[in-house]
């Protein structure tokens, strides 16, 4: 027993590992032969869900585009102009009928301007119908307005008669002078309409009122009509004068 432990007497130790070895080869051979043996002599114990996922084709891709339609050809046409260098060129072949074209005449000029028959234009033209009918028709007159404002100097330059105003005793001698300014109303004959105060001393008022009344003017004329002026009056008031 000592012996068969040593290192030395290793070579004589006879062992059967060798043998069960290729026992064991020989097994695990014919269960792997059996393993692939056994699907294809009974194909019905495969699982059918998935063999018809492995034997199931792809579907095939899809169909592709039709091609664009074909484009009608462009044909080109060259022109020849009859004129080389700025002059004409005979043509290259000469018609064996000619025909004959007949124009219509072509309608009455109408465009003209009244008035101008000397220079190319007639009176019965579309600008002249138009002119002639505005100066044949009724002619309407602008509405001269009732009443015109003017300035004081306006109205100074149309005064025909002027009476000079009294001094009230009394504002003289209190020595109260200045100018008092009125509004008044020239009518179309010229004389003073619608008199009224707008400032001034009050001793004054009257006095200027008064005087004032009595002026005349030339009528103001608009378009040649006379109208109502509207305007103001300054009647000066003055201890030196």
């Amino acid at each position: 027993m000592f012996e068969d432990s040593t290192f030395e007497s290793s070579n004589r130790i006879k062992s059967k590992s060798k043998y069960w070895m290729i026992l064991t080869f020989i097994v695990n051979g014919s269960i792997l032969l059996l393993l692939i043996l056994i699907p294809l002599i009974y194909p019905e114990a495969l699982p059918k869900a998935m063999m018809q996922t492995l034997l199931v084709a792809p579907p095939p891709p899809p169909p592709p585009p039709p091609p664009p339609p074909p484009q009608a050809p462009v044909h080109v046409v060259h022109v020849q102009s009859e004129m080389m260098n700025n002059q004409l060129v005979a043509p290259t072949k000469i018609p064996k009928d000619i025909k004959n074209v007949t124009e219509k005449e072509a309608p009455p000029s109408s465009f003209g301007v009244a008035g101008m028959e000397g220079l190319g234009g007639s009176s019965g033209g579309v600008i002249g119908g138009l002119f002639a009918g505005a100066n044949n028709g009724p002619k309407v007159k602008a509405e001269a307005p009732k009443k015109v404002n003017i300035s004081a100097g306006v109205a100074v330059g149309m005064l025909l008669q002027k009476t000079q105003p009294v001094y009230p005793p009394i504002a003289k001698a209190a020595r109260v002078s200045g100018t008092v300014v009125l509004q008044a109303t020239i009518s179309k004959t010229g004389s003073i309409e619608n008199l009224r105060v707008i400032s001034g001393p009050a001793m004054l008022q009257q006095a200027a009122m008064d005087a004032v009344r009595s002026w005349r003017y030339k009528p103001y004329l608009l378009n040649n009509d006379p109208v109502e002026v509207e305007t103001t009056v300054n009647v000066i008031f003055s201890l030196g004068g």
